[in-house]
């Protein structure tokens, strides 16, 4: 079969059978990028600064809708309740969060034994590369900016140790600091007493966290597409393939009737109607001396 598959139409064939294949899997890696390719995003308003009050409410569960909404809180800051959350990365260089707890005014207040007089929300303030450089929040009433984001899961069977915590956790921190909390915590951009925007000490950074981007949705009518193309481009290579084998086929069909013609030439057969006997040698005549 390897013979005929080179004959030069075969050859021929199968550069074009290639090429073709070729083009469907192009159209089909551009199907599939379809497919992964999220819609624009519809206007959002989180970059738009609301009041946290406003936005979350204490002792419920965190709503989706509010995730990464930009906010802003007054209050004060207890310089007891400060823990360092390490593993946190900051241009590749691991170090720690410095997440301090907030007590947030006019913000409504939970019913209950363990729940305290004030609501605070955890404030991740900023990054460290070593904790002896986290030093402690500002003083007084401050009203910071920043973005709301969800409560973390806590580490389990992990102990962090005095003044540090697994995860930025409402739930970890509710239980260290002996407090009332929002279902999330916020990742601070700026702090402002008196109208001031208050800085950051020189070795703490400014997290300065995005907003996560929308989640992909899968396009299934895409993938479909893309799948198709595929099986399209293996589809022109059987062709070739069948195209090849139907004329082998052929030729050893040619080949066995070459054969058999050849066969009759050498040994014809007699006239219909007449039967050759077989020819027995004539006897040997003696001669008498």
């Amino acid at each position: 079969m390897l013979k005929t598959a080179l004959k030069p139409r075969w050859i021929a064939g199968l550069v074009f059978a290639l090429l073709l294949s070729g083009v469907f899997v192009l159209l089909s890696q551009w199907q599939l990028s379809r497919s992964a390719q999220h819609e624009p995003p519809a206007p959002s308003s989180i970059e738009e600064v609301k009041p946290l009050v406003d936005v979350l409410k204490p002792g419920q569960f965190f709503p989706g809708s509010v995730s990464d909404q930009m906010v802003t809180a007054t209050g004060t800051y207890d310089p007891a309740k400060q823990v360092l959350v390490e593993g946190r990365l900051y241009n590749n260089q691991k170090g720690f969060w410095i997440v301090s707890a907030f007590a947030v005014n006019n913000a409504p207040t939970l019913s209950g034994v363990a729940a305290s007089a004030q609501t605070w929300i955890p404030v991740a303030r900023g990054w460290v590369a070593d904790a002896a450089q986290a030093g402690p929040p500002p003083s007084g009433t401050i009203t910071l900016t920043g973005r709301l984001i969800p409560s973390e899961a806590p580490v389990p069977n992990v102990d962090a140790g005095p003044g540090r915590a697994s995860a930025v956790s409402a739930a970890e921190l509710i239980n260290k600091w002996e407090v009332s909390s929002y279902p999330g915590f916020i990742a601070a951009t700026s702090e402002e007493s008196g109208g001031a925007v208050l800085p950051l000490d020189d070795d703490v950074k400014a997290l300065n966290i995005p907003p996560q981007p929308p989640a992909e949705q899968v396009n299934w009518l895409n993938l479909f597409y893309a799948v198709e193309w595929v099986v399209f481009a293996g589809f022109s290579l059987f062709i070739w393939w069948r195209l090849v084998k139907d004329d082998y086929r052929r030729d050893l069909e040619e080949d066995e009737d070459y054969d058999d013609d050849v066969e009759d030439d050498a040994y014809p057969s007699a006239p219909s109607g007449t039967t050759t006997e077989p020819t027995s040698p004539e006897p040997e005549q003696k001669v008498q001396q």
